[in-house]
């Protein structure tokens, strides 16, 4: 089983041009979008969180079900869910402004263990940069690591949320000997401010950076470099793309028996490169429609 730890909030996507545009909601996160994306491929996966016992919180967790996501491992309190505002560009980039203040996902404790099953924990994004969820997840990530268990780590910056940059890329740093697998955006490193190069000697076993419509590359201890091209697709717009690379990414290592940090480290060239070409593929599909709709096995045609 793989488990991904960390926030579901609601989207709150704009159906048209203007500030004042309506806005549809939507359910999301990264770690919830990528849970949803894990289940949609197949793979046995559970989520580890916090959620309201509010509308939002319902709706989420009844979107994780019809994922076929586990959510016995989901913590759950009377505070409102997190919301996310979206604006799109005319790229179908998007930004967002967060209303997380008392929110329930941010009372987020450590549990008492993991499922039995469970062979990978991903972690990311919001859940990473609020106290007093933060340190929760984090005390989760180092223990995981110590118990052996495969883990990856998607930043997803989101600056607005941090208030002390400094400190944060500090944090980030000491992450690093507890993750196996680290995928960022290229605008992620540039803000953290270092490269793979600097990362790789602390922990990490590979480091996937995407470039939006350029593709992946991915950075191996032995110094190796891979990289595929993005997929073309008509972009609607991009949310969920960065998530579904990561369902995709520990999706294909489950798939090849290659969540531990040995096997990753021995990956093979044409494994990398299939393993890429997965997840450009299902970023892809992602783009084509609107709002974070991974897709499912079917729709990618391979492994």
């Amino acid at each position: 089983m793989i488990v991904v730890a960390g926030e579901a909030l609601i989207d709150l996507v704009p159906r048209a041009a203007g500030a004042l545009a309506d806005l549809q909601p939507a359910l999301g996160g990264g770690p919830y979008n990528t849970a949803v994306a894990l289940g949609r491929l197949g793979s046995p996966t559970a989520f580890c969180s916090r959620v309201s016992s509010d509308a939002f919180g319902e709706a989420l967790l009844d979107g994780l079900r019809a994922a076929g996501v586990d959510v016995s491992s989901v913590q759950r309190g009377n505070e409102p869910t997190t919301l996310a505002v979206a604006s799109i560009g005319v790229d179908g980039s998007a930004a967002y402004s967060f209303y997380v203040e008392g929110t329930a996902d941010r009372l987020f404790t450590v549990p008492a263990q993991l499922p039995d099953t469970t062979r990978a924990v991903s972690f990311g994004t919001c859940s990473l940069a609020l106290e007093p969820g933060a340190s929760a997840y984090e005390e989760l990530l180092r223990s995981a690591a110590a118990q052996g268990v495969f883990t990856a780590l998607d930043p997803n910056i989101r600056a607005g949320l941090i208030p002390d940059a400094d400190a944060y890329r500090a944090r980030f740093t000491s992450w690093l000997p507890s993750v196996s697998l680290l995928k960022l955006s290229e605008e992620d490193a540039e803000w953290l401010g270092g490269t793979p190069h600097d990362w790789l000697p602390a922990g990490p076993s590979a480091v996937v950076v995407t470039r939006g419509g350029d593709g992946l590359t991915v950075f191996t201890r032995d110094g190796a470099e891979h990289s595929v091209p993005g997929e073309k697709v008509d972009v609607v717009d991009t949310i969920g793309a960065g998530d579904t690379v990561n369902a995709a990414l520990l999706h294909g290592l489950s798939a090849r028996d290659a969540l531990s940090p040995a096997a990753l480290a021995g990956l093979s060239p044409e494994g990398w490169a299939g393993l890429l070409r997965l997840a450009a593929r299902a970023a892809a599909i992602t783009c084509s429609r609107a709002g974070a709709e991974p897709p499912y096995a079917a729709e990618l045609g391979f492994l």
